[in-house]
């Protein structure tokens, strides 16, 4: 995730970095320049359509459906934003969750329960490791357990569902801690709700993941923005000579890029300079709990 400030103004418009939209579309960019020269030359030069009442009128239909796309692009950022922000919450709810699983369990554990301690302190940042690389389509990497003891890299294969296998050993050492009387029923059930919300965290999160916006939809908006660009030289070109190639290419490079900004975001676990920052998310669970344990 790009780290900035959102109180600097100018230093974003002379800034380009490798997510930035203009990079992606210049190919595209350069080809609308052409196409709308050709367009303008051909209507003035070639047709000579200048006194062709239904091309003056295309403009109109410009206006209405501008207001159309203007209002479809809306609903689509703000769905793919939707998104994202519920993702950021997931996480944060993790990071929570985390806590405060360590912190019960440094209260009811012992100060002499070392092995104890120390087995909860490596598997609670376990599973955010995991459900990053789950989620990124990542192989979960053998290093992220190379503080942890044999127990868990026995007991983990990693081409099951790792983050399941590592909440269900959490449950499991928890309920070994109540068979063996190290804990009590009341504090087991104390227990419970921050082990089940890891696992109904990793499900809302492959919700988000594996839920991508309707196909229809995607298409259709596509669709919509190309013959809408593509028009624009047809109903101007009168009206604004040859400027209307950079005009087009403009407006052209405004509602793709709106679009690609949601395609970018509506998928936030991904490795995309806009997704969230789930590496650096998991890193301060794995130091809290070692503070906390």
């Amino acid at each position: 995730m790009i780290q900035y400030n959102p109180k600097e103004w100018f230093t974003f418009i002379f800034r380009f970095h490798k997510a930035d939209t203009i990079r992606k579309l210049m190919p595209l960019i350069i080809g609308i320049c052409i196409y709308s020269l050709i367009i303008a030359v051909l209507e003035k030069e070639v047709w000579a359509l200048s006194d062709n009442n239904y091309v003056k009128n295309i403009p109109m239909m410009h206006s209405l459906l501008g207001f159309v796309i203007s209002m479809l692009l809306v609903f689509r950022t703000n769905t793919a934003y939707d998104r994202w922000w519920e993702g950021r919450k997931l996480w944060g709810a993790l990071v929570n969750n985390s806590r405060n699983l360590a912190i019960k369990l440094a209260s009811i554990l012992p100060i002499t329960e070392k092995e104890q301690r120390s087995f909860f302190r490596k598997i609670i940042p376990a599973f955010a490791y995991a459900l990053k690389n789950h989620l990124s389509h990542e192989t979960t990497r053998v290093e992220l357990f190379e503080h942890t003891d044999e127990y868990l890299k026995k007991h983990i294969q990693h081409d099951k569902h790792v983050p399941n296998q590592v909440a269900a050993l959490m449950f499991r050492h928890v309920n070994d801690l109540y068979k063996q009387e190290k804990i009590t029923g009341d504090q087991l059930i104390v227990l419970n709700g921050e082990l089940q919300s890891f696992t109904d965290i990793c499900g809302a999160c492959e919700r988000i993941k594996n839920t991508p916006i309707p196909f229809s939809y995607s298409v259709f908006l596509k669709k919509f923005i190309f013959f809408y660009v593509m028009t624009l030289p047809f109903g101007y070109v009168f009206s604004m000579g040859y400027w209307v190639i950079p005009v087009v290419a403009f407006i052209f490079y405004v509602l793709a890029s709106l679009e690609l900004i949601a395609e970018e975001i509506e998928d936030p676990f991904g490795g995309d300079s806009n997704d969230l920052p789930t590496e650096k998310i998991a890193a301060n669970i794995h130091r809290h709990v070692a503070e906390i344990l």
